[in-house]
């Protein structure tokens, strides 16, 4: 794909979408950048722009290295000199044809509370009144100097909580420590000093600290070195301690001449460990339910003929396991089966049921291939008989390739997205019935129609299409939208584009894909 069809893609994409070589140099962007950072234009250098260009360097180096979106974090100037500080997710642009590598970022604003704006202003207001009563009395002005003091402090350490408390994970943790740390210590900086393997315990021994390497000095690296290494006369070393655990340590680095507050210095050292062991079990449990996830999702056999990809990701900061999931069958020689679902809410209990459901399904749909009704019954019957009040949306098809039939009923699931091979798209909307599990005995009806030539069927999830506050109508329009800009792309850069698009709002659920691409004539046998 030339740049021409990637600012053709992306132009109508809400959030910023950047393409660049691995040296920094910006090579396209999208209308939606220019809104975000007027600076951003084809032809700069982003490690010109950026206020922490090693760091941006190391990260461009590893977007490179991988095949999916890895985030990240940086700071941008704006035409008037501002730092606008954005979230990121990048990875390597696959699609590019030059030699020259080249990175593909989609980046989203982090505006500051105007609460903080608002404090200062109160301040200001207050540090006004103070010096016309300094005027009066000698003895009230020092008081109030006092006071002056005191206020901005308790102001710095408060910026300093609350930038601690909105840090889901270590990356944020790290980052607020060095923004925000310094200034309610009244030091010229600070370093974290931390063990990685008592911060996050490992899944498994190949497990690393999903922290960017900048942000902290790696203590599990010393191979048992002291970590009490010479400090410069004006520089303190404070532990991290939390539940017991020895975490890091907190160095500060005082000017000369400070006299440092030792019980201030300790209550926001215990106030950072407990943040980082917070951020680290985050981390480690989100680890944990995301395995498990993907641990439970199939591996998708390979069907001559078919192009096949599939994809999963989890709502924002998930921790629970859900009930997404999605298989392909070899039915016989000439039938292929496709399904899709999604058991209601989180927990082991859906993450179970899923599991078996697509267990039993397999099994099912082997017997009654041809009758998708009766496949659909039997999962109704067993969901209804063995996970008694439990819920879950399914949409089953089988497509024959001889004649390009596609067959296909819905329990309450969204209707799968027929892309044409010219760009048009159609909703499958036929077929629905009530979801599986509370009403028994269900009836469900059976449509089907011929595929044409060139199409890409798309599978998806709830999650794919809902956002807060706004109707489902509003999240079909832009899947259709964004499908019909697929022309060209294989099944699984169909899938990576529609599963990582991030309108300006929260992900409220975890969201699976299930892309398929029907060759231009019928396929060779199974």
């Amino acid at each position: 794909m030339e740049l021409a069809a990637f600012r053709a893609m992306a132009k109508l994409l809400p959030y910023a979408v950047v393409v660049c070589t691995a040296s920094g140099r910006l090579l396209a962007v999208n209308p939606a950048t220019r809104r975000t950072v007027d600076t951003l234009v084809p032809g700069a250098d982003l490690l010109d722009l950026v206020l922490d260009a090693e760091e941006v360097a190391e990260r461009l180096k590893q977007w490179l290295r991988s095949g999916s979106p890895l985030p990240g974090v940086m700071t941008v100037r704006d035409g008037e000199g501002r730092p606008v500080r954005l979230r990121c997710h990048g990875a390597r642009a696959t699609w590019w044809r030059e030699p020259e590598p080249t990175v593909q970022l989609h980046l989203n604003r982090l505006d500051v509370s105007d609460r903080f704006v608002a404090l200062s202003q109160r301040v200001s207001l207050m540090n006004q009144q103070m010096a016309y009563r300094r005027a009066i009395a000698e003895q009230r002005d020092k008081l109030l100097r006092a006071e002056t003091e005191a206020r901005a402090r308790m102001q710095r350490l408060y910026r300093l909580t609350a930038a601690l408390a909105a840090s889901a994970d270590l990356t944020d943790v790290c980052e607020a420590v060095h923004k925000s740390a310094p200034q309610a210590l009244d030091a010229m900086g600070v370093t974290l000093e931390l063990h990685p393997r008592r911060v996050v315990p490992s899944l498994s021994p190949t497990d690393t600290l999903p922290v960017t390497t900048a942000s902290w000095t790696d203590l599990d690296l010393l191979h048992g070195a002291p970590p009490a290494a010479p400090l410069p006369e004006a520089a303190r070393r404070v532990p991290l301690e939390a539940e017991g655990v020895v975490l890091g340590s907190l160095v500060v680095r005082y000017a000369p001449g400070t006299e440092p507050d030792p019980d201030h210095t300790t209550a926001i050292a215990q106030q950072i460990a407990q943040a980082v062991r917070r951020a680290g079990l985050f981390e480690h449990e989100h680890g944990l339910a995301v395995r498990l996830q993907r641990s439970l999702l199939p591996r998708l056999p390979e069907v001559p003929g078919l192009d096949i990809a599939s994809g999963y990701a989890p709502g924002t900061h998930m921790v629970d396991v859900g009930g997404d999931w999605y298989d392909v069958h070899l039915l016989d020689g000439d039938t292929v089966g496709f399904t899709i679902g999604d058991v209601a809410g989180h927990g082991i209990a859906q993450a179970t049921a899923m599991a078996q459901i697509n267990t039993v399904l397999r099994s099912i749909s082997r017997r009654h291939s041809d009758h998708l009704p009766t496949v659909m019954a039997e999962l109704n019957d067993f969901l209804g008989t063995y996970h008694e009040g439990l819920m879950a949306t399914a949409c089953y098809a089988t497509f024959h390739r001889s004649t390009r039939t596609l067959r296909y009923t819905r329990a309450g699931h969204p209707p799968p997205l027929l892309v044409r091979g010219d760009g048009s798209t159609e909703y499958l909307e036929a077929a629905l019935a009530p979801p599986l599990g509370p009403v028994p005995f269900t009836r469900y009806p059976q449509e089907e129609l011929t595929v044409p030539a060139g199409s890409t069927l798309v599978f998806y999830t709830d999650g794919l299409i809902e956002r807060r506050g706004e109707g489902l109508d509003v999240g079909l329009d832009r899947l259709a939208r964004t499908a019909a800009g697929t022309a060209g792309l294989d099944a699984r850069g169909t899938c990576d584009l529609l599963l990582h698009q991030q309108p300006d709002s929260d992900l409220p659920d975890d969201r699976a894909l299930l892309i398929v691409r029907f060759p231009p004539a019928a396929g060779s046998g199974i």
